[in-house]
């Protein structure tokens, strides 16, 4: 793999690794590496290293882009109209219920550009995060309304850290609704950040910031190593906001 400039990437070995983070290319910002595999091995090692796979079809690709997208759980914005929307209490948020079927609906595509966000949760990208599922490593936030899932989100968890993934609605505002209750959740366990991987203006909105891409490594290196929140032991329905 290449860039304009004829920098290359490393062709990854069959056992869990990964080059140093600043190897990573400028343009495309962040791409690390090729090849590898996607059991929870090789993705444990990643997720503590700050890397995340994309890609759409075989080789896999590694990434680390410079800066990081973050949001702060005790900083998420939350509009006006978002908080109507908590306060309502017409939804009900629950957790790991339904974890692939959260996957399955983040991995629609969003629009008729079949390029759009969503696309690259592939058939195997599925089957890794329902290995990590398994594993009690990824989880899913579930928006649900008169007991149709109405949006959500997923993602990996590790020490004191989490990885988001991807989110999806169908009713407006579920999927922010089921990040603010992730948020409430992550900042009362002592969770400092969650990873949003890049940026984009719904982020932005939400009140996710850039980070470094050292700092962020160096963060997420030290939280992994903390003792996390217990997943298994949350009731299935969280409290209403």
């Amino acid at each position: 793999m290449s860039n304009s400039r004829n920098r290359t990437v490393p062709w990854l070995p069959e056992v869990p690794w990964f080059p140093t983070v600043n190897e990573a290319l400028d343009q495309p910002d962040g791409l690390l590496a090729a090849g590898g595999d996607l059991t929870v091995p090789w993705l444990s090692l990643a997720y503590r290293r700050g890397i995340f796979p994309w890609f759409d079809e075989p080789p896999i690709l590694w990434w680390c882009p410079d800066p990081r997208t973050v949001i702060m759980p005790d900083s998420l914005t939350v509009s006006r109209s978002l908080g109507k929307a908590l306060r309502r209490n017409d939804y009900e948020i629950r957790v790991n219920t339904r974890f692939m079927d959260v996957v399955d609906a983040c991995s629609q595509p969003r629009g008729t550009d079949s390029e759009e966000p969503g696309t690259w949760i592939t058939p195997s990208m599925k089957a890794a995060y329902l290995e990590l599922y398994q594993q009690g490593l990824a989880h899913a936030i579930e928006c649900y309304r008169d007991d149709t899932l109405i949006g959500g989100l997923y993602g990996v968890g590790i020490g004191r850290m989490f990885f988001g993934e991807s989110m999806f609605y169908r009713h407006t505002d579920a999927s922010k609704i089921a990040l603010a209750h992730l948020c409430r959740l992550l900042e009362s366990h002592g969770y400092p950040l969650i990873d949003c991987q890049v940026d984009n203006p719904h982020l932005k909105r939400l009140g996710a910031m850039s980070m470094g891409r050292d700092r962020f490594c160096a963060q997420c290196e030290r939280l992994c190593e903390l003792p996390g929140l217990d997943w298994s032991s949350l009731p299935s329905v969280l409290p209403a906001w």
